[in-house]
């Protein structure tokens, strides 16, 4: 179905149409609102990567959502729910120690030595995880974190759309986190010496 202006200002009807399981309604509210909702978590934790995944999350909620109530004001409904998001990251950062950056940092009780072949250890620990990415997300994981190119930039390179190396990365980072945390709950009980 073709959208034309007015059909897409019409916030109610793609709604209504959403509800329903229409995709074409559901890009057209991503479109319309994305860029919104990912200054407001942006704002909030001046960090692009992750307001891109939270303002994803919350496209995914409106696209998933099981209560089908209406949505009065779906500007308000989506700044308040980027808002949610925001604060439930931060939470469930703020339960986790931050992983030490060096291996200088790494207090361990046989000493510096063996700080260092830990570190060397979780390092290829981690670029193994990597390779175990599929192909399009370790190829966009390493253009982004290697090369430092943007999301438009990757998007040129490899003749796909921004939204595709969004999706890809957010899914990327997704696996890489579940697995850093075990690494990390590994690493702590290592530096207790247990």
């Amino acid at each position: 179905m073709a959208y034309n202006e007015l059909y897409i200002d019409n916030d109610a009807e793609l709604l209504s149409l959403l509800s329903g399981g229409d995709k074409g309604a559901f890009d057209a509210l991503y479109n319309k609102y994305w860029k919104q909702v990912y200054n407001a978590a942006y704002k909030r934790l001046n960090d692009a990567e992750r307001a891109q995944d939270i303002a994803q999350d919350v496209f995914v909620q409106l696209w998933t959502r099981e209560s089908k109530s209406t949505i009065e004001n779906l500007p308000a409904y989506l700044m308040v729910a980027a808002r949610n998001g925001v604060f439930k990251y931060m939470e469930k950062e703020s339960r986790y120690a931050q992983l030490p950056d060096t291996a200088h940092e790494i207090e361990s009780p046989l000493g510096r030595a063996d700080a260092n072949v830990l570190h060397d250890e979780f390092l290829k620990a981690f670029n193994d995880l990597i390779e175990t990415l599929p192909p399009q997300q370790r190829l966009i994981f390493n253009l982004r974190f290697n090369e430092g190119l943007s999301s438009q930039e990757i998007a040129d390179q490899l003749q796909i759309s921004p939204k595709t190396v969004r999706n890809q990365m957010g899914k990327a980072l997704a696996t890489l986190r579940r697995s850093l945390f075990l690494l990390h709950v590994l690493l702590y009980f290592y530096q207790k010496g247990w």
